[in-house]
């Protein structure tokens, strides 16, 4: 990585991405920016680069050690602004990896910025705009959920509506210890936990074997 960028974004050292994956994150955040005088692709108070680098690229491009590479896609199901779905998919292409990053987005706004960046980008990904609870019958290697739904809720839905699927990583804010006792009372989950890099009260759950305790 070029020293101006280590210097500027100084979390990106802990990924040890390479030159050309950081330029691109510098040019998807160019895009952000732009597109954000129109729709509200992030929240205003998160909008300069530093912030934009830090708390929500790097909080993406983290998961990377658990993204399935032996499989030939994967998938965000709840993109948004392409948190994390375009950030792996950027890693993915410059790391010359052939996996397809399935992004969920129902909204037709959002979907068409994440069809533009990806153009531009080059990325190996699709963009499915559809309400994914509508969505049945669903296959991928790794399953991606950022402030999507709580936990149980997106356990839920990948139990009913994912046919078959290799891992599920979430990410897990302030309350996210509490929230997994909970789950733990009716969910039996193989799991484990990588501490965030961008936040001392976060961490992330890469989560295999998803049973219910319980029948509905």
């Amino acid at each position: 990585m070029e020293d101006h960028l280590k210097k500027k974004y100084p979390l990106l050292d802990q990924l040890k991405v390479s030159r050309e994956t950081c330029l691109d994150f510098e040019k998807f955040i160019s895009m952000i920016l732009q597109k954000n005088e129109e729709i509200n692709i992030i929240s205003k108070g998160t909008s300069k680069d530093d912030e934009i680098m830090d708390r929500h690229i790097i909080d993406s491009a983290q998961i990377i050690d658990f993204i399935n590479l032996n499989e030939n896609t994967a998938s965000d199901i709840g993109s948004g602004g392409g948190f994390p779905g375009i950030i792996i998919a950027i890693m993915l292409k410059n790391m010359n990896k052939e996996i397809k990053v399935n992004l969920y987005e129902k909204s037709h706004h959002k979907s068409a910025f994440l069809r533009e960046v990806s153009r531009k980008l080059n990325l190996d990904t699709e963009v499915i705009q559809n309400n994914i609870y509508e969505s049945t019958k669903l296959k991928s290697g790794t399953i991606m959920a950022r402030a999507f739904k709580p936990l149980p809720v997106v356990l839920d839905l990948v139990r009913k509506n994912f046919d078959n699927y290799k891992n599920l990583i979430v990410f897990m804010g302030k309350s996210g210890k509490i929230t997994l006792d909970e789950t733990l009372k009716n969910w039996e989950l193989n799991f484990e936990k990588k501490k965030s890099i961008t936040s001392d009260d976060s961490f992330i759950l890469n989560i295999k074997n998803i049973k219910k305790k319980f029948k509905d």
